[in-house]
């Protein structure tokens, strides 16, 4: 009988990924709740050892081997880095600034509120064992299940603006200028629990390199021809990533440094949602499949389920009530807030990004990584179903 070579393997592994997930979305028609990335997703936990590699252990040990999940997981984290590199360049920090007054009351109402629920809800779970990772600190654990509950996944939320239609009309810039400031707060946030004393010495020499480096860059770029940028680009991207992971910071905090500091409009926006979305079919399904490959239930299934049930409702809760405070404040017209505040519910992606960073510094263990996954996959299941009938209630109420 004919050996598999490791090239097999990896290819078949490679099958799997691209298709169990499209055609269950496909087959099953599940765009309206469930988008591909969605499914993807869940996908991955399917395939991982916590589903299908408990129930067929010989399966998983033979296509997902050692030398097969390295190969996945160098294409997942180069995928995931172009990734967040495009979503540092798409955040329109300019616009949030001269909206300052109405953009910084309403992200703060929409990343406080939740990261309080979500603190409280950790809490209450580290009165259990198995929650908390070897390295991790009470209040790394806390402030980063918090800041998993307030989040907002910028990319995904896009994708979703553009199926409901509304990204280019006046609700979804509002949604985007919101999100915006909040995803410059993960990173942020994931600086401070990264902090190691230990390597400050190097965290410090990151951020003065960085400054110095940005501001060649920034100089660079308008002066070469826009196909010489994209190249350029990516090797800052490389190198800001390896930088940030030199420092103890995560190579994935540099990633996204490494956009914020570009310019949008050095790029020509076609070609750049082009680009988007080629990764996003090409190469994230492999992130999304080597993510699912860490969630597991140690600490017994119904234990996991219960504890992203209590994430789930301290997102959504808190993430509601924070927006609904905003409106109140602001004076919003009456609809606003809640149609609002189920947008900003999609956490996929940026959100698995953080807690995958927080898993890998072994800050929380695989049973939270699981619930906060499983969370993740929820709440972002929810937005188009709850926001659609909103706009289309709306629209008839516009054309009367």
């Amino acid at each position: 009988m004919h050996a598999m070579s490791p090239t097999e393997i990896f290819l078949l592994a490679m099958l799997l990924i691209f298709s169990v997930p499209y055609a269950v979305w496909r087959l099953g028609r599940t765009d309206y709740w469930a988008p591909l990335v969605v499914v993807q997703i869940i996908g991955g936990i399917l395939l991982g050892p916590g589903v299908l590699g408990a129930l067929f252990p010989g399966y998983y040990a033979f296509v997902f081997s050692p030398q097969t999940i390295g190969s996945l997981n160098g294409i997942a984290w180069w995928s995931v880095m172009m990734f967040v590199w495009i979503a540092g360049i798409e955040l329109d920090l300019g616009e949030a600034w001269r909206q300052r007054h109405e953009t910084s009351v309403t992200a703060s109402c929409a990343l406080l509120v939740p990261l309080v629920t979500g603190s409280l809800a950790a809490l209450l779970m580290l009165r259990f064992p198995g929650w908390r990772g070897p390295q991790g600190a009470t209040w790394q654990v806390v402030l980063g299940i918090g800041m998993a509950c307030a989040v907002t996944a910028l990319p995904i939320l896009i994708l979703l603006m553009e199926k409901l239609e509304v990204l280019r009309q006046p609700l979804g810039q509002r949604v985007l200028r919101y999100a915006s400031l909040d995803d410059v707060a993960i990173w942020g946030v994931l600086a401070i629990i990264l902090l190691d004393w230990d390597r400050v010495g190097r965290q410090a020499g990151f951020f003065i390199g960085f400054t110095i480096a940005t501001l060649l860059i920034r100089r660079l770029m308008p002066r070469i021809p826009e196909r010489d940028r994209w190249y350029v680009s990516l090797v800052w991207l490389a190198a800001c990533g390896f930088a940030g992971d030199w420092a103890g910071l995560h190579f994935m905090v540099g990633a996204f440094l490494s956009g914020v500091v570009l310019d949008a409009r050095w790029f020509d926006q076609e070609r750049m949602d082009q680009f988007r979305h080629t990764i996003l079919l090409a190469v994230m399904p492999v992130y999304f499949l080597s993510t699912g490959l860490k969630t597991q239930w140690d600490v017994g299934g119904t234990a996991v389920f219960a504890g992203a049930a209590l994430l789930l409702v301290a997102s959504v809760a808190g993430k509601l009530a924070g927006i609904g405070l905003a409106g109140r404040i602001l004076g919003w017209k009456k609809g606003d807030a809640l149609t609002i505040g189920w947008l900003l519910q999609t956490k996929a992606l940026i959100m698995i990004i953080f807690v995958n960073i927080l898993l890998d510094k072994q800050i929380i263990t695989n049973e939270t990584f699981t619930a906060l996954l499983l969370m993740a996959v929820a709440s972002t299941m929810l937005t188009v179903p709850m926001v659609a009938p909103r706009l289309k209630r709306a629209d008839r109420i516009g054309q009367r």
